[in-house]
């Protein structure tokens, strides 16, 4: 169970995906004065090294994060703009050697009046972003729990300023995370239905994870939801396709963020990043992107 390690995985295109859109949707609810609670149910560690020995084992981020710091930021649209300024935030230089995770992003953005709950079983983990949130000196508006993340989010929804944004990222090792996810949509939507959740989901060759989209999608549109759901596609499936440059070990080649009750301005936003990302961040051919949108 306790076996992944965001830590190998930081800065990949999965990252870039997951934070352009996490930081899109908190820059637009941001702009209402009500406080605003943001749960995140899978938090890791909060901040990663990009030069440290876990990244450098997998290599993700050159593909990532590191491949779009190299591209022209005067040609980028505006949610990679501010996705990758939000990141240079977090290291000085030119260079990238820190990625914040979805902790530090969500914290980065915050104003005084708003809270965020992290949640984190992995017991190397925990005691990372406890460390990490340490620096912030955030006072009570950080709490870190040692908590499934399925679970803890129920006791805060609805929250007292009814404004909430819930971030569902697990890392899908265990077949039962599908399940939970779509546990935890339908326990939400009952609990607060007004409420914002994004959900991150890999695209891979396994049942489990073809069905979630379709499931996620029958079950808000039956509560009368509106969605939203990009995908990004950086590489063939296929263990034996060929590969631009050098050959490279076998990695996710997709991933997908399904939002419920999404911010208005979330589609245009994507609508001019998903395509920059699937040309900047392309591994072979086979690179694509998605995007529909329910109202």
């Amino acid at each position: 169970m306790f076996s992944y390690r965001h830590a190998f995985h930081a800065g990949n295109h999965a990252d870039v995906l997951k934070h352009t859109v996490l930081i899109a949707m908190l820059q637009h609810l941001a702009q209402k004065d009500a406080a605003l609670m943001v749960l995140d149910t899978h938090a890791g560690a909060g901040l990663y090294r990009l030069d440290g020995d876990y990244a450098r084992t997998s290599g993700e981020a050159a593909d990532g994060v590191l491949r779009l710091a190299q591209a022209d930021a005067a040609a980028l649209a505006p949610a990679l703009q501010a996705y990758l300024e939000l990141v240079r935030a977090f290291n000085t230089g030119t260079g990238v050697k820190v990625y914040p995770g979805s902790p530090f992003i969500i914290q980065h953005l915050l104003r005084a009046q708003d809270k965020l709950k992290l949640f984190e079983l992995h017991p190397s983990d925990l005691r990372a972003l406890t460390r990490n949130v340490a620096q912030l000196e955030a006072g009570r508006q950080v709490a870190v729990l040692h908590e499934d993340g399925f679970e803890g989010v129920k006791k805060f929804l609805p929250p007292p300023s009814r404004r909430a944004l819930v971030l569902c990222d697990p890392s899908y090792e265990l077949k039962s995370d599908y399940g939970h996810v779509q546990d935890l949509v339908a326990d939400a939507l009952r609990r607060f239905s007004t409420g914002t959740y994004a959900i991150w989901h890999p695209i891979i060759g396994r049942p489990e994870a073809h069905d979630l989209p379709r499931r996620l999608k029958t079950l808000v549109t039956k509560a009368g939801k509106p969605w939203l759901h990009a995908t990004l596609t950086v590489k063939s499936a296929k263990l034996g396709a060929p590969l631009l440059g050098a050959s490279r070990r076998p990695g996710l080649p997709a991933s997908g963020m399904f939002i419920i009750n999404p911010p208005y301005t979330l589609k245009p936003a994507l609508q001019a990043a998903l395509p920059q990302l699937a040309q900047l961040l392309a591994q072979d051919g086979h690179a694509a992107h998605q995007l529909l949108v329910q109202a």
